[in-house]
């Protein structure tokens, strides 16, 4: 319980970093990025996944940190078009790129279902076909939600580690990252989207607190 001291957690040989906010680098090799966003920088990317084009996940200064030619994109529509990148998998909810026989990457559903900006518009529309990630490396299948509340399809996802947002506002709360978990009944749980904008620490500990028996939750320090 209570803050790891690193900002790496290793689940069978694969090695998860959080780099603040929802940026998360799992590496094994291959290194793949999960919407980079303020981050000091690291090794280049292989492979570099953006759930959707809010400024928090899609920022071009923190792409350059690490993107080359060869860096594969596995990202929505309205980014795509914004990439200067030859090398780019496009997909919608429900899309699954083959990386290597080791490695795929699915992409599925994110979106509020109350949070919203003005009455009837929320922040996330199911209809934008934003994403989150389902990372399946060497066996272990990691779930970055994107940004998303608690939303009928994590029914159906099965998965070792879960990627959780906790700040409320534009994704789950604590109470209702802690709902999801219960339905999803990951091994490992790791709190995000807080530290840099909305949430603080205490509603990381408010998830562990709350979190279902038989899940670890594991709090990162960001990298």
């Amino acid at each position: 319980m209570g803050q790891h001291p690193s900002s790496t957690f290793t689940y069978q040989g694969v090695n998860i970093t959080w780099m603040g906010h929802d940026s998360f680098r799992i590496h094994g090799p291959p290194t793949i990025y999960i919407d980079p966003y303020q981050i000091k920088g690291g090794p280049k990317a292989d492979y570099l996944l953006i759930s959707h084009d809010h400024f928090d996940h899609f920022s071009k200064d923190d792409i350059r940190k690490i993107a080359t030619d060869q860096t594969m994109f596995i990202t929505v529509r309205q980014v795509a078009e914004q990439l200067a990148y030859k090398n780019i998998k496009t997909v919608k909810p429900g899309d699954t790129v083959e990386i290597s026989p080791n490695i795929k990457v699915e992409a599925v559903p994110a979106y509020n279902i109350n949070k919203f900006r003005a009455p009837g518009q929320p922040f996330h529309p199911k209809e934008a076909g934003y994403v989150g990630f389902i990372v399946e490396f060497r066996g272990v299948r990691i779930y970055h939600t994107g940004d998303s509340d608690h939303i009928p399809e994590m029914k159906d996802i099965k998965v070792d580690v879960a990627l959780l947002p906790v700040s409320g506002t534009y994704v789950m709360t604590a109470e209702e990252a802690a709902e999801a978990a219960s339905v999803l009944r990951p091994r490992i749980a790791i709190p995000m989207h807080w530290g840099k904008l909305l949430a603080t620490l205490e509603d990381a500990r408010r998830f562990e607190k709350l979190a279902p028996s038989g899940t670890q939750v594991v709090i990162l320090s960001p990298e």
